[in-house]
């Protein structure tokens, strides 16, 4: 049997890949960054005739290579799962490293020979990422009293790493030239880092999977329904009587190792805390919660909670990457060049500031609201960067773009919070990891979207935005009616299973 892990070696773990989640998780999302270099640099300039002004073509292919990294970086999800569960985190984590190098060896021309060794490498790089991202997310388990702040820490990690190319840009351009050779060699020195953490540091299993992360997360329990070490329950049944009273009542269940209390039907037994804390979840959360828990994963994919959830998530996430490949084109139309010039700037720096910011706020809204209302926030932010995005005024896309940066992490948080309250914790992996890998799929529409506007609209990104924000309507209109249609139908059912049960009083004759 292994050695359990001391907490100095598991803070180091821990510290290890917040540090590796810095500079490797999403550095390629900083695309807006990079791109001046690229041009700079002359990549793909052979695609421009020595007269045009402005090269389209070269600008299209360039958008290609976040696009389809970006497209890459989600579809990722399903399969870093799969292989998470078969063979842990430490085997995620030596792919990861080794996309990455890869990545950074095309990038840096070491491969030259290939095809196209840019969007060869900046794909590399992106597949990259979630391996490395997702396989740490076990570590918030590593101290479950501090899950969440640990799961923050990653998170927060991975929306700075965008920042990887900014601070290339602003050295670049302020203090010397580097090329794409020298920064992406000197780069390969972070899969080193990650490839050597894996190997003589990081665990060889997960301390748990995905699903009791986010258990862990959501309810407070480990994923046998037992408290953390040192919780005496105060932080679960806030009142003092209730708590004594369930904890004696059932002393014997508690005390013991849940998982050999078991049902008829073969399944664990849940613990009182469970029991509590899912009625309390289900209140918050407007009766979602847990809906379609324990059903077969076929019966929860083919369910309008989770095709609904999927195209409103598809149309956001293709909205929020196609103005990351495109800000600049698209508020050189709207605002004018010089002024483009310095909203990109502005979004350099919001891009990887927004995840970090908006942590703390994301936290209180999900743990405080129920999910049709968190929901609804999600639309009405996302009717607001639209409409903000179609008109030709500085102050005003710049209030879209601030407001933007901090809906993005927003969103990608409360589809995972409502994966798990919704689907339950057992098929987490499987339904989200779908969800974002077929989002990821039609995410390629963006590039459609970019040819359509430079083509035949003459850079005007709106019909494209209008289009975009359309969809957002009806996709985010539909999924909140049927959410609510469905909780008023628990609702009745409740009633009506009360009234049932209420005695019936007989009147003297």
């Amino acid at each position: 049997m292994a050695e359990h892990p001391s907490n100095r070696t598991k803070i180091v773990q821990i510290v290890c890949a917040i540090l590796w989640c810095l500079f490797a998780a999403g550095p390629v999302f900083g695309f807006a960054a990079l791109k001046p270099i690229l041009i700079a640099e002359g990549i793909y300039s052979e695609l421009c005739s020595e007269t045009a002004g402005a090269c389209i073509a070269q600008d299209l292919k360039l958008n290609k290579m976040f696009t389809v990294a970006a497209v890459v970086t989600n579809v990722a999800a399903l399969l870093v799962g799969n292989i998470l569960d078969r063979k842990g985190p430490r085997v995620c984590g030596l792919i990861g490293s080794v996309c990455i190098a890869l990545g950074a060896l095309c990038l840096s021309g070491f491969f030259g020979f290939i095809g196209d060794p840019y969007i060869t490498g900046y794909v590399l790089m992106a597949l990259g990422g979630p391996f490395v991202f997702i396989s740490s997310f076990q570590l918030a388990n590593s101290f479950p009293r501090y899950s969440g702040m640990i799961l923050a820490l990653l998170t927060g990690a991975f929306d700075t790493s965008s920042a990887v190319f900014l601070c290339y840009r602003l050295v670049y351009q302020n203090v010397v030239e580097i090329g794409l050779h020298t920064f992406f060699t000197v780069y390969l020195v972070v899969p080193l880092f990650i490839f050597l953490c894996q190997v003589f540091i990081m665990p060889h299993e997960s301390y748990k999977t995905l699903g009791s992360v986010q258990k862990l997360v959501i309810e407070g329990l480990d994923e046998n329904g037992q408290l953390v070490d040192g919780d005496d329950g105060s932080g679960i049944i806030p009142d003092v009587d209730e708590r004594t009273s369930l904890l004696s009542a059932n002393a014997a269940e508690i005390g013991g190792t849940l998982t050999t209390s078991l049902t008829p039907d073969g399944s664990r037994r849940k613990s009182v805390y469970e029991e509590y804390v899912e009625h309390e979840l289900t209140q918050k959360s407007g009766n979602i919660f847990g809906i379609l828990d324990g059903e077969p994963v076929k019966t929860q994919l083919k369910s309008p909670f989770f095709i609904l959830m999927c195209l409103f998530t598809t149309v956001q996430m293709i909205r929020i990457n196609y103005f990351v490949a495109t800000v600049r084109s698209q508020e050189e139309y709207l605002v004018g060049p010089e002024s483009a010039l310095r909203l990109n700037g502005i979004f350099d720096i919001a891009l990887p500031m927004g995840g970090v910011i908006a942590i703390p706020f994301i936290g209180l809204i999900l743990d405080n609201f129920q999910t049709v209302t968190v929901l609804n926030i999600l639309l009405c932010v996302s009717l607001f960067i639209g409409v903000m995005g179609i008109v030709k005024s500085f102050v005003l896309n710049l209030l879209g773009i601030l407001v933007l940066v901090v809906y993005r992490p927003f969103y990608y948080t409360s589809v995972s919070d409502y994966s798990a309250k919704v689907f339950g914790f057992t098929t987490f992996g499987q339904v989200y990891g779908l969800l974002m890998c077929i989002s990821g799929i039609f995410n390629y529409a963006q590039s459609y979207f970019d040819l359509y506007t430079k083509k035949y609209q003459n850079n005007n990104p709106i019909p494209v935005n209008i289009f975009l924000v359309s969809l957002t309507v009806v996709f985010g209109l539909s999924l909140l009616t049927y959410i609510t249609k469905e909780s008023k139908n628990i609702d009745r059912k409740k009633l009506e299973s009360e009234a049932e049960r209420a005695p019936v009083l007989e009147l003297p004759h």
